[in-house]
This record gives C-alpha cells, sequence and structure tokens, in this order.
C-alpha cells in the first residue's frame, strides 16, 4: 500500500510511530505537511498538489490534523475522498468530533452518559446555569479550547459567575459542566479502532490540579476497564462516525460520563503506559478495511 500520514511535523511520536508500523509492515509511507497541499477542485480530474508535484497514487491517508487547523485539513481530507483514497477518519467525522458543543449534543441523544452540561448567550441566564450544574463547583470551558487551555475549576458560585461574564465579554462561546468531584482529577482514555478498545490508560493530574491532560504536568498508567466503560468507549466513537478515536472518560458515581471524543489521539502516553503497539493496531485496521492485503501478508502466501 501506498499510504500518507498527514501532519504538519514528521518528527512528532504519534507521526513517527504509525510511519513506522507501516514499514514495518512493508507498505510505502509518505509524511505530508497538509498546510503545504493546494488542491484542483474538478469534476473530471480532481487532484491535490505539493509545490508542482501532483500526489498520486495513494491507497490510504491518516489524518493527523490539528485542532487549530480544522477547517483547511479536512478540506484536503475531503479532497483525497473525492480521489477515491481510504481515509482512516472521514473528514465529517473530524469536522464533527472538533465541535465540542454539537458532539455533546449527539452523544446526549444517543443516551451517552456525559457530566451535566449547559449552554448560553446571554449572561443573564449565568445562575440558572450554575444551579442546573448542580451549583459550585464547576467546570467551565471554552468550546475552543485544547488540551486543557481554556478550562476553569470555578470553586464559588461567585467566581463562576465572574468567570462565564469575563469569557462572554470576549465574545468566547464556553459550556459549564458538573464537576465531578469523585473521578479525583483523573480520567481514562481509551483508544478505539475498528469499534475496539486497542489500549486504556489512566491519566492523574498531579497534585492540586484537576485537569489530568498529559501536556499539562499529568501522568498516565495502564488500566483495567470495566464492560460498561469499554461499551461507552466503543459507541461514543461510532456516534461521532470515527474509526480511531480517544475517548475520555471520567469515572462518576453514576457510572462512566464521557468528556471528550477527540479524532487525532496522541500515541506516546498510552503507547509508553500500556506497551502495547497502537500505531501496529492502526496500520493493521487500515490493511482490513482499504481493501488492500500488505507485502507482509502476500509474503507469508
Amino acid at each position: 500500500m501506498k499510504i500518507a500520514i498527514l501532519s504538519r511535523n514528521s518528527r512528532l511520536y504519534s507521526t513517527n510511530s504509525l510511519k513506522v508500523a507501516a514499514e514495518k509492515a512493508g507498505h510505502e509511507v509518505h509524511v505530508v505537511d497538509y498546510l503545504k497541499c493546494h488542491m484542483n477542485i474538478a469534476s473530471s480530474r480532481p487532484s491535490i498538489f505539493m509545490g508542482d508535484k501532483e500526489l498520486q497514487g495513494y491507497d490510504a491517508i491518516i489524518p493527523r490534523i490539528g485542532a487549530s487547523r480544522t477547517f483547511f485539513g479536512t478540506a484536503v481530507v475531503r479532497q483525497f475522498e473525492i480521489m477515491g483514497v481510504y481515509s482512516v477518519n472521514e473528514s465529517v467525522a473530524i469536522s464533527r468530533s472538533r465541535d465540542k458543543l454539537r458532539s455533546l449534543q449527539l452523544l446526549a441523544r444517543r443516551g451517552i452518559g456525559l457530566p451535566v452540561t449547559t449552554f448560553a448567550h446571554d449572561t443573564r441566564a449565568t445562575g440558572h446555569m450554575i444551579k442546573l450544574c448542580g451549583g459550585a463547583p464547576i467546570v467551565i470551558k471554552l468550546l475552543e479550547g485544547t488540551q486543557g487551555v481554556g478550562v476553569v475549576l470555578a470553586e464559588t458560585a461567585k467566581a463562576a459567575e465572574s468567570v462565564i461574564e469575563a469569557f462572554r465579554g470576549l465574545d468566547a462561546n464556553i459550556l459549564a459542566q458538573e464537576f465531578i468531584k469523585e473521578a479525583g482529577g483523573a480520567d481514562i482514555r481509551c483508544l478505539v479502532v475498528g469499534g475496539k478498545v486497542v489500549a486504556a490508560m489512566k491519566r492523574q493530574g498531579r497534585e492540586g490540579e484537576f485537569r489530568s491532560n498529559l501536556h499539562r504536568g499529568g501522568n498516565a498508567a495502564v488500566v483495567k476497564i470495566t464492560p460498561e466503560e469499554r461499551s461507552t468507549a466503543v459507541r461514543a466513537a461510532k456516534i461521532m462516525g470515527l474509526s480511531l478515536a480517544g475517548v475520555d472518560l471520567l469515572r462518576s458515581n453514576h457510572g462512566p460520563v464521557v468528556m471528550e471524543v477527540n479524532s487525532s489521539p496522541g500515541l506516546e502516553g498510552i503507547e509508553t503506559a500500556t506497551g502495547k503497539d497502537v500505531a501496529g493496531q492502526i496500520i493493521k485496521f487500515i490493511e482490513k478495511s482499504a481493501g488492500v492485503t500488505s507485502s507482509r501478508t502476500r509474503g507469508k502466501g
């Protein structure tokens, strides 16, 4: 197979891990900086270029689209799809998962457990939002935030009102969510590939930090998940339409609740914590789904 990894940096752990796994399986792999691509949008012969070189002959792509580059990145993925190239995550699913509000609404509609979540435009609704979340402390999130940036824990109702009014004063869209105290600053990242949880880790925030993101100094360890947690992660990925997803869960008193479904999950933390070759699992799934047998398999035949 000829595979393109759409990534801005070939030296990133996740990108390199996927490249090594694909080459080990006998595939031809190129890392393509999607921001350097331009497209010929035509009905007769749609195409993609980097400089004056046309990108041709690819069997599959692995999108690693940065959150701040979703609009252009998904346009590149969509162009490959128009050209008949298999994408491990489709452009529409990436866009769907990146819209935090939309994704939560879709998950809620299908009965997935969530923290109580409120959303409003008018700051006069702030008091009622806090009440709906069960009162302070509550978590306030910027819709455009990633990796724990733009997430605030308001310890009191007065603090929550101040934060919400400040964000709305900047015309920022925010969510207010129930604070799951019993989670103890930890969450569970389930890595879903092709409708199966292939690895799971528990991420624990550093002391005094309610956010468990590894980018913010948290640590990770292998964890045994329950059948309900496994089922919730698989269902959440399916609802988003993602074949590859990192599903973040909290253990609440009323069962697992989904915090986020990530379409470009990092591999370093989970491969290190679990010792599992997650990148290899992703490549095996692509081999099966793209309908092409790898040279490794051909050699065995």
